[in-house]
């Protein structure tokens, strides 16, 4: 497995408004700054199939591999000798004031180098971007 990148933040808000954010795809592209429309075939659950659309990509199937409500959220992507991994944390700080979020982009199987260059560097510039945009919407008043 290669990891492509990883990016935290630290956020005000409770884990459980964090989470409604990754849960609710509808608004993905308020926050992901990558994402121009996801569609998800079903309840956010564990399995549940879905459709996205990147900005200056063609649509994409992919599948919530973990949901964890308040906790834990991640999807993968089948590509052509390859699995992509978006997986997202989110815990309680210790003071139980705030969260801190935590997010990895792994990608795994025969081509998996080929597509991390591919990907990689997009990935890097926007995952961090993404993450304090969505700490920031979440955050408003």
């Amino acid at each position: 497995m290669i990891e492509i990148t990883r990016a935290s933040a630290n956020s005000k808000a409770q884990p459980s408004a964090i989470f409604a954010r990754w849960a609710d795809h509808a608004t993905w592209s308020e926050w992901d700054t990558d994402t121009e429309w996801v569609r998800l075939m079903g309840p956010v659950a564990t399995g549940t199939r879905g459709v996205m659309k990147s900005k200056g990509a063609p649509k994409i199937k992919f599948f919530i591999s973990a949901c964890v409500p308040d906790r834990e959220y991640a999807d993968t992507t089948k590509l052509f000798g390859a699995t992509l991994v978006f997986a997202h944390w989110v815990q309680p700080n210790a003071d139980g004031g705030g969260s801190r979020l935590d997010v990895a982009v792994n990608i795994e199987g025969p081509f998996a180098f080929v597509w991390a260059r591919i990907l990689g560097r997009g990935f890097k510039r926007s995952v961090g971007a993404s993450l304090d945009r969505l700490v920031a919407l979440v955050e408003a008043p």
